[in-house]
């Protein structure tokens, strides 16, 4: 049985009828095995993510949170400071990864993208840029095989169980 996956879009200009990148997302996943949990819209407000992340977090059912959109550098690009403080550890190497794979495609704009990684309360967190190459990007070479129990030699679910032990 596959994970319990909630997705987040972070947009003022898309609505859930036209957002192809959290359609391809949900694709995915579902094609994958896993379950969409949730799937929400929110503006660019860092208020209004941490609200629906917060919710996310503190549920038990929820056991991955993919968000996509408003990492970029404009004034309304706030997703990354959102997240960031609700996360108990990060995973530095996600970001790191994706900007080496973006920088495949898209050459030095990659140097923009803010994505990152964590996790927080037993769930693990996504955060990617908007567009369609980088959701697509993100989850066919990078989250699908984590969110993969036989890939090897380790990946994130067999973490899972143990993400809530005390430190």
């Amino acid at each position: 049985m596959g994970l319990a996956i909630a997705l987040l879009t972070v947009s003022d200009t898309r609505s859930l009828a036209d957002d192809s990148s959290g359609d391809a997302l949900q694709q995915a996943l579902l094609a994958a095995g896993h379950q969409l949990q949730e799937r929400e819209l929110v503006p660019d407000d860092r208020y209004a993510i941490r609200a629906v992340l917060s919710a996310w977090i503190a549920d038990p059912a929820v056991q991955v949170v993919i968000s996509s959109g408003g990492t970029g550098l404009t004034g309304r690009d706030g997703t990354p400071e959102a997240v960031a403080p609700l996360l108990d550890k990060t995973i530095d190497g996600f970001g790191e990864l994706f900007r080496v794979l973006s920088f495949e495609t898209i050459g030095t704009s990659s140097l923009q993208s803010r994505c990152l990684a964590g996790t927080a309360n037993g769930t693990i967190i996504f955060v990617l840029p908007g567009s369609l190459d980088a959701v697509t990007t993100a989850w066919e070479r990078l989250i699908a095989a984590q969110l993969n129990p036989d890939t090897r030699p380790c990946n994130l679910v067999q973490l899972l169980p143990r993400l809530r032990e005390p430190s």
